[in-house]
């Protein structure tokens, strides 16, 4: 893998289920399911699918190539103080650069190199009294950045009644149990889309390598990060659209530029993505498992929009 800057535009689409879950609550709803009240199809935060990936390169960190090569990580976890990560970053910078004027710059660069997330997703860091406060390196904006993940068809949230046999207060003892409830959805099929920007890339130094820690990440965060309510979350498709210019190799500045760019309108290209419901399942009305879904990705080598090359990194 490379450890260049990443200088072609990136745009993804991926496929993923959910049977007899919750993929992504909403606290200020009893933890219900997230759906759309226009349609009641089902939705999956941005955030949500960000803390995926965070919490898989956290659990299966990169390794680093040497002390000045980027880190893998992750600022934003369970128990991390910000504030204490941006101190470090802050007296690093005041080590390297006496400038005060230029230590908020050397401040933001230390945080996007030791921190995967940063160097990624972007993020707020102008907190605190210190250097940071009030500059404009303070709200970095990362290359990769997710829309919401969406279900092709409305959802059924169930509420279901639990019980527990053990009580959590003394004054509680005479009871022989507890109830409580949780969230499922029976079945969805989601699609939410994601977009790798080179000039954003320049900004936090997102290398080739990271690229391909993210995809790894995608891949696999369903099946490293199960719990009671998504124990049956499954990656079904990964497709990622890559930029690489339309003219000849020869004319590589002019390539470098298309590719950084893009050269096709990611709109059109996910729309190649077909996703239908088979006969079957327009029959009964409503879908229970993928098998009720027909995928189709009509692009191939002959038909792609000049300058994209399609890799397909997961398919059902």
């Amino acid at each position: 893998m490379s450890d260049n800057i990443l200088t072609n535009r990136h745009d993804f689409l991926m496929l993923f289920e959910v049977t007899n879950g919750n993929p992504n609550g909403d606290p200020d709803a009893g933890n219900m399911p997230r759906l759309d009240p226009n349609s009641n199809r089902g939705l999956v935060s941005d955030v949500c699918l960000k803390r995926k990936v965070r919490n898989f390169v956290e659990q299966f960190p990169h390794d680093r190539a040497n002390s000045d090569a980027n880190g893998f990580n992750i600022l934003i976890k369970q128990g991390a103080v910000i504030e204490t990560e941006q101190k470090k970053g802050i007296e690093a910078a005041k080590a390297q650069q006496k400038d005060k004027d230029k230590q908020a710059e050397a401040a933001m660069k230390w945080l996007c190199r030791e921190f995967y997330d940063v160097r990624t997703f972007g993020g707020v860091l102008s907190t605190g009294d210190d250097v940071m406060k009030g500059s404009a390196w303070g709200q970095v904006r990362g290359p990769v950045q997710f829309t919401f993940g969406q279900s092709f068809h409305p959802i059924t949230p169930l509420e279901m009644t639990i019980t527990r046999c053990a009580v959590t207060k003394e004054a509680d003892k005479a009871k022989e149990r507890t109830m409580g409830n949780k969230y499922i959805v029976p079945y969805a099929l989601y699609v939410a889309k994601g977009y790798v920007s080179p000039a954003f890339a320049e900004r936090t130094g997102f290398t080739q390598t990271d690229l391909n820690v993210l995809f790894e990440a995608l891949a696999l965060m369903f099946r490293n990060d199960p719990s009671a309510a998504r124990a049956e979350m499954v990656l079904r498709g990964l497709y990622d659209f890559e930029h690489v210019g339309t003219q000849h190799e020869n004319n590589a500045e002019q390539n470098k530029r298309e590719a950084r760019l893009g050269c096709a309108h990611a709109h059109k290209l996910f729309e190649g993505i077909e996703v239908e419901l088979t006969e079957k399942a327009k029959a009964k009305g409503f879908p229970e498992s993928f098998t009720d879904y027909h995928v189709t990705c009509e692009w191939t080598e002959n038909n792609l929009p000049k300058g994209i090359r399609l890799h397909k990194r997961h398919e059902a």
